[in-house]
């Protein structure tokens, strides 16, 4: 007898003409429970895979591995302390995830210890190397008696002086009007922008900050807003801004009066420039022009610049592409001042640019160092240094007097390794033509 045959839901033929004329909810009833398909997919052993974890014998691998790593790298580039290696290895173990690709090109200026600011921003490497007897000459020549150094609230307080001395001598005693000040609004809004510059790390700044270069008294309202109490992030966005918005005028005073202390405060403190700092007076060549007047001559000028901020000012110079001119009218500056040590660093540093320099800045480079023809002092190896690279570089600009005249300075201020090499340079190498000569340009 054949076999009955089912149906694919599970049932037979006769059962289903039985309940196909009942409604749908007596059918299911009837035909009892759906019976799931017959083909059902096995992931017991993906979900297996993702549930396991690395076990104690192979993390403790992987930890020792880490350490060793981090051993190599400071025995190639420096041992730190213990709490800046404990803090690597944190790092390194996946404890952050930081972008650190701009802090590369970063010359050995690390983070400041003992600040929190820096202990999340800041990146890690020793203070800058100075050599003890170089810094022990460049004093020599500094400035007994700096200038008193003039901030933005003494520049606001003056204005405000002579602008009230100027209302009262105009103005009559029956008008009575007094001096404009500013709006309590304005001063309520500028001071909540205050509070956030000095706790600013990233993210968008306010608002009323970014529209302070399009105001005419800019000064007075950034007075408000505590320049010397923003974080260093802060200071580097404020540069951003300033640098884009306002005039070279205008933004060499921001510099000298903001950027400049605050720069120099840092390395005082802590031996080393932040990295938010360095940044900014990278931002800040933007406006070449207003970064050598507002920066480097005002540091030059004023005789106390020390070896350590010159070596890390100075990097900005080698690091970045500055305009011919720019550069060559800072040379002919830095070279007919009086020198103090730092300029020698400048100097060799704006040489070593190797560019085609006008006569006129070669004839004031030789001039400075023929100045030196009766000082008696022992200069310093930099001195000798910033000679040896204008006698490599720009051997064959000078004429043949000069180079009798520098000769004749070796005789005077001699080097026992340096001086020799400066006279190989001087002696085989051709000479300016002087008849063929360009005339000089003129420079501001």
């Amino acid at each position: 007898m054949p076999k009955s045959k089912k149906s694919r839901g599970g049932g037979d033929r006769s059962d289903l003409k039985t309940v196909k004329g009942l409604p749908l909810a007596d059918q299911i009833l009837q035909g009892g429970a759906v019976r799931p398909g017959g083909r059902v997919k096995s992931r017991d052993h993906r979900e297996e895979g993702e549930d396991q974890y690395v076990n104690e014998k192979l993390s403790r691998k992987i930890l020792e591995q880490a350490r060793i790593q981090q051993e190599e790298l400071e025995a190639e580039y420096g041992t730190g302390s213990k709490a800046e290696r404990k803090k690597t290895q944190t790092t390194v173990l996946g404890s952050g995830s930081r972008d650190s690709d701009s802090e590369d090109d970063w010359p050995c200026l690390g983070s400041h210890a003992g600040r929190e600011e820096e202990e999340e921003e800041g990146c890690g490497g020793a203070a800058v190397q100075v050599d003890t007897e170089d810094e022990k000459a460049i004093e020599m020549f500094m400035n007994k008696n700096p200038p008193l150094r003039q901030t933005l609230a003494d520049i606001i307080m003056e204005k405000i002086t002579e602008k009230q001395t100027e209302v009262e001598t105009m103005m009559s005693e029956v008008s009575g009007v007094p001096m404009p000040q500013l709006d309590p609004r304005v001063l309520e809004v500028y001071k909540g922008v205050k509070e956030v510059l000095s706790k600013y790390r990233s993210g968008k700044l306010p608002k009323a900050f970014k529209i302070i270069p399009a105001l005419s008294n800019w000064e007075q309202v950034l007075y408000i807003t505590d320049p010397e109490g923003w974080s260093a992030a802060a200071m580097y966005q404020a540069t951003r801004i300033f640098s884009s918005n306002l005039k070279e005028r205008m933004a060499q005073r921001f510099y000298n009066l903001v950027l400049l202390p605050r720069v120099r405060d840092d390395i005082a403190e802590y031996k080393r420039l932040n990295f938010h700092l360095y940044s900014a007076l990278k931002k800040a060549l933007f406006k070449p022009g207003a970064w050598f007047k507002g920066i480097l001559i005002p540091l030059c000028e004023s005789g106390t610049c020390t070896l350590r901020e010159a070596v890390i000012i100075g990097s900005i110079l080698t690091k970045c592409s500055i305009p011919v001119l720019h550069c060559s009218a800072a040379m002919l500056k830095v070279a007919e001042m009086d020198y103090n040590g730092a300029n020698s660093i400048f100097l060799r540093l704006m040489i070593d640019k190797k560019y085609a320099l006008p006569f006129r800045v070669i004839d004031a480079l030789v001039f400075h160092f023929l100045r030196f023809r009766s000082d008696k002092r022992e200069l310093p190896v930099l001195w000798h240094q910033s000679l040896l690279t204008l006698a490599q570089r720009y051997k064959e600009d000078l004429s043949s007097e000069q180079k009798g005249a520098l000769l004749e300075l070796l005789k005077v201020h001699t080097h026992p390794s340096i001086s020799a090499e400066v006279r190989r340079e001087l002696v085989n190498s051709k000479c300016r033509d002087l008849e063929t000569a360009e005339p000089a340009m003129a420079l501001d």
